[in-house]
């Protein structure tokens, strides 16, 4: 079987990260495997290969906008050029934008396409005027698509009523065991005066909701006044978050310590884990939280809508603040509680989680039955 992937993931060009050595892995499974990068001349990307039989070509476009279609024109250069035969050829896209130009080849050669969707694009929350441009794509892709690949139920479910081709879960790989054992290089609690430490891993991003995390710090502080936040992550609404920690007179007890590269000791020196977003696809760092034992809080987005509010973690709505408080409250008085939630997240997340060798093995026979399906 031959594989054309769509991607605008740059770090496949990168040696030794994680996705260099996923698609290695992806190139296990198949004859050859072709990936297009969507880029911009400016990224200065070069094709190369990965391998014997995995390729990469870079659309090295003039303009953002630019890139599907630039996709689109080499993916069909390549599919005609590598002899590429129906029944035993697949297209697989990435993204939205990436599923636009892989609908242009379909339509071209009929291959059979597979869209990969990581996040809730249909929320009410995915919102302003680029996202409002990719929903409008998205329809048409997914009409198009002749299998949809999605990381939990709760995408599924939504996504299915808008495709003829078959929808199915694949959860993100996730190597528990490096997770499970990897070792503190330092602890919280020996930078931080607080007593009881609740983190946040997250792009501080408007759709992540970080500003009711802070008010709901606020409110355990009035009962606890030794608790604490740690925000772990970059981006656009930092300075607003950090203005409304001054609002709410808060500098003392919350640090936001930028990106990291290693979330280890943080994981694993906390004391809690919490999530507020307003939409997810899956939720990565909830999962790492859970696998590193620590007690979760979160709304109900993504792979959390899987979970048991009061047995695997504490769920709550993102609209008061009050229950996300009184559950922070509930942990600090009860050490018990706080081994409960920490047992059970890992007894469900085992039961969800596949292995490197199951989900591989999904991948290749999603590919294989998604390759005959030439319309």
């Amino acid at each position: 079987m031959k594989v054309l992937m769509l991607s605008s993931d740059r770090n496949v060009l990168t040696t030794g990260s994680a996705v260099s050595e996923r698609m290695k892995e992806y190139g296990a499974l198949v004859e050859e495997l072709h990936i297009v990068l969507l880029s911009d001349s400016s990224h200065g990307l070069k094709d190369g290969k990965l391998g014997d039989n995995v390729f990469i070509y870079s659309t090295n476009s003039s303009m953002s906008f630019m890139r599907p279609m630039d996709a689109a024109s080499l993916g069909k250069k390549i599919i005609l050029d590598k002899g590429f035969v129906r029944g035993k050829s697949i297209i697989t896209a990435d993204s939205i934008e990436c599923g636009w130009a892989g609908m242009k080849i379909k339509n071209k050669w009929r291959i059979p396409l597979e869209v990969q969707i990581h996040a809730d694009i249909f929320s009410p929350y995915f919102s302003g005027f680029q996202n409002g441009v990719r929903k409008f794509f998205a329809r048409k892709v997914l009409r198009n698509a002749d299998a949809v690949r999605v990381v939990s139920e709760s995408l599924r479910a939504g996504i299915s009523a808008m495709t003829q081709g078959k929808v199915y879960v694949l959860p993100i790989y996730i190597e528990t065991s490096r997770i499970e054992n990897a070792n503190l290089t330092f602890d919280l609690h020996a930078r931080y005066p607080w007593h009881f430490i609740l983190l946040m891993v997250s792009r501080l991003a408007p759709e992540k909701n970080i500003d009711f995390a802070i008010k709901v710090l606020a409110l355990v502080r009035s009962k606890f006044p030794d608790t604490g936040l740690v925000v772990v992550g970059s981006g656009p609404e930092e300075g607003r978050l950090k203005s409304l920690v001054n609002k709410l007179n808060l500098q003392a007890a919350v640090e936001f310590v930028g990106w990291q590269e290693n979330l280890t000791s943080f994981y694993k020196s906390a004391n809690a884990f919490i999530q507020t977003s307003l939409f997810e696809g899956y939720g990565l760092s909830l999962i790492e939280a859970g696998l590193s034992g620590l007690p979760v809080l979160t709304t109900p987005v993504g792979i959390a809508n899987e979970l048991q509010n009061g047995v695997d973690a504490f769920v709550y709505p993102a609209n008061d603040p009050a229950p996300f408080a009184n559950a922070v409250v509930d942990l600090i008085e009860n050490n018990q509680k706080r081994e409960n939630l920490r047992v059970n997240m890992k007894k469900t997340l085992a039961s969800k989680l596949l292995s490197k060798e199951d989900y591989l093995s999904n991948i290749k026979k999603n590919w294989e039955e998604t390759s005959l399906r030439v319309r």
